[in-house]
């Protein structure tokens, strides 16, 4: 399976396939991958991040512990008969080297490209030494979302002045509504941690363009930050295991996203990253390190 093909339109494949869940009324990206834990290799134990974690994480398994076709393969283990492969997504740094007689210094581009992986029920004769953990108990629920606003660097104010839902990145400041107005304890958190993605664009933390410079309404640059935080919010109510029921989940809701994927190929690629780097940011992690794009590449390469 060959990863530098780069005839395939991976945008395309990726947009298709989110919008054929959309239309079929499933939003892939608030599908909770709680119960299954956060999709990871079994071999690496690396997590996948972006787009990868809900794409892999709303297939639905009670185990969300994937391989490649060449690590089940060197292991003795098969893919059982009628299953496919599920595409993941990863960037590519290529470095062009100038002519030697140049001063300028070499240009560094990113491509996204792809490899498949399949899920351990997927998979015959997996040999019993290989162990498979189910994954393990976290603190979650309200606890879990107190800890990680109370963790998060430079946090935001948070005001409950006025009875709307609301992230103000002139001042600063995120505003909610009294717990009380909302139908549950998780509804409220679920819309703080909407508005906790849209602060963390302020130039004193991730500097995005969507957040710090001027937007209309409606504007694409509005949709992309929009996705942005759904995502980044449905991601963390995935971590501390609690459903939001007051998003919007109306026909003409999927309706207006499926219009705009079919316009933008790659907003759902830019949202998706741009919402894991604000989790990244409001958990205090580092999902971008040298060491982890090595086992990108690694694992890429065990096609």
């Amino acid at each position: 399976m060959n990863t530098q093909n780069q005839t395939i339109d991976v945008y395309s494949i990726i947009t298709n396939r989110i919008i054929d869940q959309l239309e079929n009324q499933i939003i892939p990206w608030r599908k909770p991958w709680t119960e299954g834990g956060h999709p990871q290799n079994l071999f690496s134990k690396r997590p996948y991040t972006g787009m990868n974690t809900w794409l892999l994480g709303s297939l639905g398994y009670a185990q969300n512990y994937f391989l490649t076709w060449k690590q089940l393969t060197a292991v003795g283990a098969s893919v059982k008969k009628g299953e496919k492969g599920t595409m993941v997504v990863f960037w590519k740094r290529i470095t062009h080297e100038r002519d030697k007689n140049s001063t300028e210094q070499p240009t560094v581009k990113s491509i996204l490209r792809y490899y498949y992986v399949f899920n351990i029920a997927q998979i015959d004769d997996l040999p019993e030494v290989i162990t498979i953990p189910f994954p393990p108990d976290t603190i979650s629920g309200i606890t879990a979302c107190d800890e990680i606003i109370e963790r998060m660097p430079n946090c935001p104010t948070i005001k409950h002045g006025k009875q709307k839902a609301y992230y103000d990145p002139t001042a600063d400041y995120i505003n909610m509504p009294k717990q009380g107005s909302f139908d549950s304890l998780t509804s409220y958190y679920g819309t703080l941690f909407h508005e906790l993605i849209h602060s963390t664009g302020h130039q004193s933390r991730l500097n995005r363009k969507e957040v710090v410079e001027p937007i209309k309404f409606g504007s694409d640059p509005y949709s992309i930050e929009e996705l942005t935080a759904e995502i980044g919010a449905c991601y963390l109510n995935s971590i501390t295991g609690i459903v939001n029921t007051q998003f919007d989940n109306s026909v003409a809701y999927i309706k207006g996203w499926i219009e705009k994927l079919r316009n933008d190929k790659r907003l759902i690629v830019y949202a998706s990253g741009q919402a894991q780097k604000a989790t990244d940011y409001i958990l205090h992690i580092q999902s971008y390190q040298k060491s982890e794009e090595n086992l990108v590449e690694q694992e890429a390469e065990a096609q």
